[in-house]
């Protein structure tokens, strides 16, 4: 028999606790079973983005300011999930989740509206003129 599992949380020290949690209970286990044994393999998939980000603030402030500028009032809130600007974070690119538009994500009911594509849009144009004026000053 094997279990899979994905262990995930916004802090990392926080990971390293579950992974031992899971081999403390595993290891529970198979003491009940004589002759039974177990073995963990830990893969890391993707980590928290804002490890990276933190370090970079100006990044998240020129999003922040570009959402600004295309009329929108930035809601910043914690993600975990693997997105490509995660993965990006940990390659040596500074890469925050700027909205897309999309709502209930990954579900039967993810839908996406013509307004929110061109707000989204707006801020990507936006984006790159805040750069282009801290590239000039």
């Amino acid at each position: 028999t094997s279990v899979k599992l994905l262990v995930r949380d916004f802090e990392t020290p926080k990971l390293q606790e579950m992974e031992r949690l899971v081999e403390r209970l595993a290891g529970e286990a198979v003491a009940e079973f004589p002759g039974a044994r177990f073995e963990i393999e830990v893969e890391e998939s993707y980590r928290n983005m804002k490890e990276v980000l933190d370090g970079h603030p100006d990044v998240v402030e020129n999003a922040l300011e570009a959402i600004r500028r295309a009329g929108i009032e930035p809601r910043v809130e914690p993600i975990r999930g693997g997105t490509d600007g995660s993965r990006l974070c940990f390659m040596g690119l500074p890469t925050p989740n700027i909205f897309a538009g999309e709502h209930n994500f990954h579900s039967r009911f993810e839908w996406i509206s013509t307004y929110d594509m061109h707000k989204a849009v707006e801020v990507i144009i936006e984006l790159c003129q805040v750069w282009a004026e801290q590239d000039k000053a």
